[in-house]
C-alpha cells in the first residue's frame, strides 16, 4: 500500500527518489480526470452499476415474468445469467493492489464507483480490493467486513481479499484460525492481505498465520519495509518463510522487497527507494530461482521504481521472470498519479510476457477466470 507524502515508508518525509517515480505519471492526470464523464464510460453505468450486472439483473426480472406465460422461459434465463456470469471482462490489466474508502487521514476517501470508473478509463478489467486491518498500515481500518460488502455487487470486476492481525485474539489454536478465514473464503474473498504487521516477517505468529492461509488455499500479500514485516539485507527472513510454508502462494510488495531486486542493499534502503544501477545478487532472484511459492507485486513508488532505476535490468527482469509478477498500481484514492501506466506503457515486453504479468498470472494465481 502507498504510504502518505509521495508514497515513502518513512512517513515524516519523502524522498527524492519517490518524487522521481511519481512524476512519471504526469501525463495521465488528465485520463483520470476525465473518467468523471460517466457518458464515456464502457463497463459502468451513471448509477455506478456495471452494464454485465445490469443485464444480468434485467435478465432475471424478465426470466421471472415470462415463467407464468412462457414453459421452460425462467430455466433459460438462469442459463444466460450463468454464461455472463463466466465471461470474461475486457481490458488489459488485472491490478493485483488497490484499496477502498479513506487510507490516511490527509487522503480522500476512495469510493467503489471511482474505483470503476478509474479502471475503464485505464484499461483495467479486474482489481483486487485489499483491507488493511493493521495498526500500522493506515489511519483508519479498512476491514474485510467493509472490503467484502463494498465489492459485493461487482465481483465480476473487484476481488476482495481478507486480512487477520496476527496479534488478534482467537480460540481453537490453529483450526480456529483456518476457520475464520475459511468464513471469509466463502464470502468471496480469494486472497489474503494487504498483510502489513509491525512485526518480522518471520515472527512466530506470522508464521502461524501464513500456515492457515496455505491450509485453506490463500494468496498471502505481505508489505515488507523498516516498519512492517521486517527483515534484513538479502531478506533471510522471507527465506524462512518461504521454507517453513511451502503450502502457501505470496506476493512480496513494499520498499524492502522492491529494493532487494539488487545485490547490494544496505538496511536504510529498506525503507526506501534506492536509486541507480541494479547490481547482480539480488534477493528477488535467489528466492525466485529457489522457491515456487513466491511472486511479486509490481504496483506502488517502490514496484515502478525497482523497475525504472536501471530500465536494462528492469526490463530484462521482467522478461525473465514473467510468470511470477504481478501488474499493480496501490491506487486508493481519487486523482492519484499512478506510475505504472506510463512505465509499462513505454517499456516494450514480448507478447507472451506481457500477457502474463498484465493479467494472466493473478488469474490464475487466484483460480479467476482466463482470458
Amino acid at each position: 500500500m502507498a504510504m502518505p507524502q509521495e508514497q515513502s515508508t518513512q512517513q515524516r518525509q519523502s524522498t527524492p527518489q519517490a518524487q522521481s517515480t511519481l512524476s512519471l505519471a504526469k501525463s495521465i492526470t488528465g485520463e483520470i480526470a476525465s473518467a468523471n464523464d460517466l457518458s464515456s464510460l464502457h463497463g459502468v453505468t451513471q448509477h455506478g452499476v456495471s452494464r454485465r450486472g445490469f443485464l444480468r439483473h434485467a435478465a432475471a426480472a424478465t426470466g421471472g415474468v415470462l415463467a407464468g406465460a412462457m414453459a421452460g422461459s425462467s430455466a433459460f434465463a438462469s442459463a444466460s445469467q450463468e454464461q455472463q456470469a463466466q465471461e470474461v471482462p475486457a481490458g488489459r490489466y488485472v491490478d493485483i493492489h488497490t484499496h477502498l474508502g479513506q487510507v490516511w487521514n490527509t487522503y480522500d476517501p476512495l469510493t467503489t464507483e471511482q474505483l470503476l470508473r478509474w479502471m475503464d478509463a485505464n484499461e483495467v478489467a479486474q482489481a483486487i480490493v485489499l483491507p488493511l486491518i493493521n495498526p500500522e498500515s493506515s489511519s483508519y481500518p479498512l476491514t474485510t467486513d467493509f472490503v467484502l460488502r463494498e465489492t459485493e455487487p461487482y465481483r465480476e470486476r473487484l476481488i476482495p481479499f481478507c486480512s487477520i492481525d496476527p496479534r488478534t485474539s482467537f480460540s481453537g489454536g490453529q483450526t480456529g484460525l483456518m476457520e475464520m478465514l475459511t468464513q471469509y473464503k466463502e464470502a468471496g474473498a480469494r486472497g489474503f492481505g494487504e498483510h502489513k504487521p509491525g512485526i518480522p516477517m518471520d515472527d512466530p505468529r506470522n508464521l502461524e498465520l501464513y500456515t492457515a492461509c496455505g491450509e485453506v488455499e490463500l494468496p498471502v500479500l505481505f508489505h515488507l519495509d523498516a516498519i512492517r514485516n521486517t527483515d534484513q539485507p538479502g531478506l533471510p527472513g522471507v527465506e524462512r518463510v518461504l521454507e517453513a510454508c511451502p503450502k502457501t502462494n505470496f506476493i512480496g510488495h513494499g520498499p524492502g522487497w522492491w529494493a532487494s531486486i539488487s545485490g547490494l542493499v544496505t538496511p536504510d534502503d529498506l525503507g526506501g527507494y534506492p536509486k541507480g544501477p541494479v547490481t547482480e545478487g539480488g534477493a528477488l532472484d535467489r528466492l525466485m530461482d529457489n522457491h515456487e511459492n513466491i511472486f511479486g507485486d509490481l504496483s506502488a513508488g517502490s514496484g515502478a521504481n525497482a523497475i525504472q532505476r536501471d530500465a536494462d535490468f528492469g526490463r530484462e527482469f521482467l522478461i525473465r521472470r514473467a510468470d511470477r509478477l504481478l501488474f499493480g498500481t496501490d491506487f486508493l484514492r481519487p486523482a492519484q498519479d499512478i506510475p505504472q501506466l506510463a512505465l509499462y506503457g513505454d517499456i516494450e515486453l514480448p507478447d507472451d510476457a506481457a500477457k502474463k504479468i498484465f493479467r494472466e498470472n493473478a488469474r490464475k494465481l487466484l483460480g479467476l477466470e482466463m482470458g
